[in-house]
């Protein structure tokens, strides 16, 4: 028993303190990556200052929907390199956020900026509204999926070098309104492969995120206990009451 429960807070503390900062490290440097379409140069975009934003707004759902206890993750009672710790895998989980939304928004254009109130509306809504933690990453697994598929696979289609039956649809119902307008430069078919790596890397990386760094079996035991003494004590004072 003593064997299990060193190994369950050995994995536990690879999981907090390795494997989830690498995922969230790897998946912040990848969001950035760009393949121009001309050459294959690769570039490094840095997140812009609305993907900070809604990054913010992600971790205050994530706190809201008890996704992540903050008062276990960073606490006085813990130690000092403990805290430390804890408190770079929160910074990874941040900036993982805001390069996750930058994978998926367009890098100029109109449709950058409709896809961005279009995260902000939806992630303001959620401030006020009943969800746990599960809802809520259904819920951003359907808007990472939605803005993934209009960058990479609707804009993809418009700026293809040939022109495909979408860029030719799109020049006839928005007459006047120009590519540049509507999106960014054209990039490679590699971007779009590493934003799927991407997001792919933070939705695991969110699912095996635990809401707390430690278990407390110990706490569970005392109030079993506390329960078991008090139903005991007031047996006791029932049971003279009904002897007499």
């Amino acid at each position: 028993m003593a064997e299990d429960s060193h190994r369950r807070s050995t994995n536990r503390a690879l999981l907090t303190h390795v494997l989830l900062p690498t995922l969230f490290l790897t998946a912040a440097l990848l969001g950035g990556v760009r393949v121009g379409a001309e050459g294959g140069a690769i570039r490094f975009v840095p997140p812009p200052l609305v993907t900070l934003i809604l990054a913010s707004m992600l971790l205050a759902l994530f706190a809201r929907g008890r996704a992540v206890v903050l008062g276990r993750w960073l606490s006085s009672e813990l130690p000092a390199a403990e805290n430390v710790s804890h408190a770079l895998t929160l910074a990874c989980l941040f900036f993982a956020s805001a390069q996750a939304f930058n994978s998926v928004l367009p890098d100029a254009g109109l449709l950058r900026w409709m896809l961005s109130f279009f995260f902000l509306w939806t992630l303001w809504q959620n401030q006020f509204s009943s969800f746990d933690a599960r809802r809520l990453l259904r819920s951003l697994a359907a808007l990472f999926g939605t803005a993934f598929v209009v960058k990479h696979m609707l804009l993809a289609s418009l700026y293809e070098p040939g022109g495909g039956w979408l860029r030719r649809l799109a020049g006839v119902v928005a007459e006047g309104v120009t590519l540049g307008t509507l999106g960014g430069e054209p990039q490679s078919n590699a971007t779009g492969y590493v934003s799927f790596f991407t997001l792919a890397l933070y939705v695991l990386a969110l699912v095996l995120l635990p809401p707390a760094p430690r278990e407390e079996p110990e706490a569970s035991t005392s109030g079993q206990l506390q329960l078991r003494e008090r139903g005991e004590e007031e047996s006791e004072a029932v049971a003279p009451l009904n002897y007499e």
